[in-house]
């Protein structure tokens, strides 16, 4: 390749990329805002890598189809992929809502979502969206989903209340969150099923169940959201106490 060739190719690329992120913004107004809600009183994990692990390995645990199965997600339906990282449920998502359904891919970091983008875009995945969000609010629309999953990724919330209570208005009726997580320390990149438990009813979403997953893959806890009328305000949620040897 000529140096003029390889220079064309790279101010390609560069365009690209700037077109990706002129695309990938807040899809909703801010949500309360973060000093409204208690702080986490545990420690929460930092954001290391877009992936949890080889998808060859995931998909061999059929994790994908596991989580799809246990909150009964189906063709129409409009999913919101929370914090999606490499997009490894997005894009699997995309093929089970179909083209009358959609992938919403939320991030808080642009990066991740720029990479998803051109991924999305090279397996021709039309029905995805991208919405860029906040450590405390995932600035969706209102009304918008039908099911939302946090897949190994809750640990690494920095503001959980505050999201949890920003994330509750984008859900429709009947809509149910799944998060996924392994029963460690959320130090060590992950969350106790307990400590799971207290910190969502103080925000007044319901458990409905929790299922083991095959494998390495921890568990999966199912909950409905709280409902918008009856909500508590944020200055009435009392942060769980760390009980469980998250430290």
């Amino acid at each position: 390749m000529t140096a003029l060739a390889h220079a064309a190719t790279l101010l390609a690329a560069f365009a690209a990329t700037r077109a990706y992120a002129a695309d990938i913004g807040y899809l909703a107004p801010p949500g309360v805002a973060a000093n409204e809600f208690p702080s986490p009183q545990r420690p929460v994990a930092r954001i290391v890598s877009p992936r949890r692990s080889a998808e060859e390995h995931r998909d061999a645990l059929n994790e994908a189809g596991q989580i799809a199965r246990l909150l009964e997600l189906k063709p129409g339906m409009t999913v919101g992929d929370i914090g999606a990282g490499n997009g490894y449920h997005t894009v699997r998502l995309s093929h089970l809502v179909g083209p009358a359904g959609s992938v919403v891919a939320q991030d808080v970091t642009r990066d991740y979502l720029m990479e998803l983008a051109k991924r999305a875009e090279l397996l021709k995945l039309t029905n995805v969206q991208f919405a860029l969000g906040e450590p405390h609010d995932p600035r969706l629309p209102a009304s918008s989903l039908d099911a939302a999953i946090l897949v190994h990724m809750y640990h690494e919330i920095a503001q959980p209340y505050a999201f949890l209570y920003n994330l509750a208005p984008a859900l429709k009726q009947g809509a149910r969150v799944g998060i996924v997580d392994l029963e460690l320390p959320t130090s060590k990149h992950g969350t106790p099923i307990e400590l799971l438990r207290c910190e969502l009813n103080a925000v007044g979403y319901r458990e409905v169940a929790t299922y083991k997953l095959a494998g390495d893959g921890g568990y999966l806890a199912v909950f409905s959201p709280p409902e918008i009328a009856g909500r508590k305000s944020p200055r009435d949620i009392v942060a769980c106490g760390d009980h469980s040897g998250t430290h």
